[in-house]
This record gives structure tokens, C-alpha cells and sequence, in this order.
């Protein structure tokens, strides 16, 4: 879907960008268990390995990020929607995936212990968070809105 304009190849690339934030927080919370069973895949992270080095080493990043994009990003009327739109679908990812990684280490990283079910369950999250931004970043850069039901309807509410 394009909304009201077509966009630049500018904003396309800055579009993209903040799809930075949930990969790299799924990188970092959920796939563990997926690396063990497929190492040889981690070498098509290795670009964003410092970026994550990064995002781990300084206190608050990720807050600093995600307040900044938010401020300065989504709530900015100068900037165009299209970019607004996609910044906020971002954070909105990396709120989920917030919230999933305070649920399974308060909740039921007490309940189970490792094992097939709670490594399933890492799996699945990084998998979808992964397919869920290369969905969006393909369809930012195309030039179009991805539209990742329920999540795209809150984006689009919230973003004017």
C-alpha cells in the first residue's frame, strides 16, 4: 500500500534503518538456542555483530534508542510518513519483544529450566521477529508500507 505519495530512495533507506532495533534485540535475547543447533549460520549476522556489541556494552541503550527514535523520529511532522510509519512499526516490534523476553525471564525461566519446549519457544519468536523485519525492510525498500496485521492497524492509529 503507498499512502498519499510516493517515496524517495532516501527515505527508503532511512525507512529501513530502525528494523535495526528488533533484529538486534532477537539477536540478543532469543537466539541462543537457534545458534546452538545451526552454528554455521551466525556468519550471516557477523555484519551487525558490532553494532550489537555495541548496543550490549553501553547501560540503557536500548532505552536511549528507542526514546531517541521516538522523539525525534515518529512524533517529528517534518519527517515523512513513510519513515515515521516504519520507525514506529519497529519500536512497536521491539516493545514485543520486550515484553516476551521480561515474561520468559521472570515467568518461566523459573518453570523450565532449558529443555526442548522453552528453546522451541526461542526459536519461534527469533524466526518470526527475523521474517517480520525482512518482510519490512523488503517492502521498505520497494517503496511500499508492510502491513503486519494487527501491528501495522496500531502503527497507523498512532502515527497521523
Amino acid at each position: 500500500m503507498t499512502w498519499r505519495s510516493s517515496t524517495t530512495v532516501a527515505d527508503r533507506i532511512f525507512a529501513c534503518l530502525p528494523y535495526l532495533l528488533p533484529l538486534i534485540d532477537a539477536l540478543l535475547f532469543f537466539s541462543a538456542p537457534f545458534f546452538r543447533q545451526f552454528p554455521e549460520l551466525m556468519f550471516l549476522f557477523a555484519p551487525i555483530a558490532p553494532i550489537a556489541g555495541l548496543y550490549r556494552g553501553i547501560p540503557f541503550m536500548g532505552l536511549i534508542v528507542f526514546v531517541a527514535l521516538f522523539m525525534l523520529v515518529v512524533r517529528n511532522e517534518n519527517i515523512s510518513r513513510f519513515i515515521r510509519f516504519n520507525t514506529m512499526q519497529a519500536i512497536m516490534l521491539d516493545i514485543i519483544l520486550i515484553i516476551c523476553n521480561l515474561i520468559f525471564t521472570l515467568l518461566l525461566s523459573q518453570i523450565f529450566t532449558g529443555g526442548l519446549l522453552l528453546d522451541t519457544i526461542y526459536n519461534v519468536i527469533f524466526l518470526g521477529t527475523l521474517a517480520a523485519v525482512i518482510y519490512s525492510v523488503v517492502q521498505c525498500a520497494l517503496g511500499r508500507y508492510a502491513e503486519i496485521p494487527t501491528l501495522s492497524e496500531a502503527v497507523h492509529m498512532r502515527v497521523r
